[in-house]
């Protein structure tokens, strides 16, 4: 087995850890500890469940609250944990805690998982990872638990806010109320609904950005291009999709400002977004689509590709280098931001396709805003979910896989070869 782990590629060993941990939840989702009594859970809802879960989704094929007992939601938010921290991270943490060292193998994996660009300080980083979350999710069970108090016992209350916050922080938009009502009963309530958007934002920042913030005490001028980059357009986005929701839908401005928070990758909802018009459900996907930031615990194609695409196709428009905060953006940076796009559109025009093909019922317009939801580990839907079939089900399984691993990713995983033998002279190709 060690021999098999040293000759592959980082990204491939990352992507058989998450199917391990999809496959181990799964099962553990599955014992009749785990399922409350009286309740019948099909395997394809727990393994559907389960990947929502590592992949820091929070599609419900089943409702957390009415199927699972009190460990079966321990296991789950163990998931979400897991897989919001990612699986690499979480195994470094294990063997640090047990007072071994990380190979050279496992910094090499940690590396990559967290797009660090090397190896130097990892170990330190991780235990920083682990200092960042808990320090997030104990501050913000403590502040969920005074709301949630008020409508249950104490200690169900508190079992509430600790699922709440690590399913907030982890950007995972899993609940434990039942009905499949999420944080509906709450959508007037600001202090849950600040408190969610701030664990949501920060670990949507990434854990870099969090890092230099608190090592640089918070003074733009010395943050780096990527944390601008980050932070601007993070603020950007909640900005615009807030004043644009509150445009096109009938809801407060704390329900406008809330859903463009969670649309990034959360998953919550303090509305029906069944009810929610085109336009609004347009805006919603836009964000869905953009997600969160590299390295965090959010998807999406990230807020640093989609600011590098930007400026890239303003350079090609005013044929004007690339820069920004006055730094230029690496050339190489446009061409990855392109084909992580591209790749994008491709899975979510497929996945979209065969959902249309497998669920003749349901319109393009719900079925486009599943898949996207999947692809961006959003856990957004207009109420599709627990109806689909088993294929569509399957089918969204993969996008979610897809979508936590990152399509470069994904098609790196087929990369054998050493590199290029052969050079060949440039043609010539008229393009636009």
């Amino acid at each position: 087995m060690k021999k098999f782990l040293k000759t592959q590629l980082p990204a491939r060993i990352i992507a058989c850890g998450f199917a391990f941990t999809i496959l181990l939840g799964s099962v553990l989702l599955k014992l009749p500890c785990s399922v409350k009594e009286g309740v019948e859970l099909q395997y394809i809802d727990a393994l559907y469940t389960s990947t929502s879960a590592v992949c820091v989704t929070g599609l419900i094929a089943v409702d957390a609250g009415d199927t699972f007992t009190p460990l079966g939601q321990f296991f789950l938010a163990l998931l979400i944990q897991t897989g919001g921290l990612g699986v690499t991270a979480v195994g470094a943490g294990i063997i640090l805690a047990v007072g071994k060292k990380v190979d050279l193998k496992g910094r090499n994996l940690i590396r990559e998982a967290m797009n660090l660009n090397s190896g130097k300080g990892i170990v330190t980083f991780i235990k920083n990872i682990f200092i960042t979350t808990l320090l997030f999710e104990i501050t913000g069970a403590i502040l969920s638990y005074f709301v949630f108090v008020q409508d249950y016992p104490p200690l169900k209350a508190i079992g509430i806010s600790l699922f709440h916050s690590v399913a907030a922080f982890n950007n995972s938009g899993f609940d434990i109320l039942g009905n499949y009502q999420n944080l509906i009963p709450y959508q007037n309530s600001v202090i849950l609904n600040l408190v969610t958007c701030g664990l949501t934002f920060f670990g949507g920042i990434g854990f870099l950005v969090i890092r230099e913030l608190w090592s640089k005490k918070l003074q733009w001028k010395k943050l780096t291009m990527h944390a601008k980059v980050v932070l601007s357009v993070s603020g950007v986005l909640i900005v615009v999709g807030t004043v644009l929701i509150k445009l096109t839908e009938d809801i407060s401005w704390l329900g406008a400002f809330f859903c463009s928070v969670s649309a990034r990758t959360a998953g919550f909802s303090t509305y029906a977004l069944g009810d929610f018009s085109t336009s609004g459900l347009l805006v919603v996907t836009i964000l869905m689509f953009i997600g969160a930031s590299p390295g965090s615990t959010g998807g999406g194609i990230k807020t640093s590709t989609f600011f590098v695409l930007i400026q890239g196709i303003k350079s090609a428009a005013t044929n004007k280098s690339e820069k920004a905060f006055h730094y230029a953006i690496p050339k190489e940076a446009f061409r990855k931001a392109a084909v992580i796009t591209l790749l994008a559109l491709a899975i979510i025009f497929i996945g979209t396709y065969a959902m249309t093909v497998m669920e003749q019922d349901i319109s393009l317009r719900d079925a486009l805003f599943e898949i996207i939801s999947a692809f961006g580990t959003v856990g957004l839907s207009t109420g599709i979910t627990p109806g689909l079939s088993l294929g569509s089900k399957v089918l969204s399984i993969l996008i979610m896989y897809i979508g936590r691993l990152g399509p470069l990713t994904i098609a790196s995983l087929w990369y054998f070869s050493r590199g290029e033998r052969v050079s060949f002279p440039e043609g010539n190709i008229v393009v636009g």
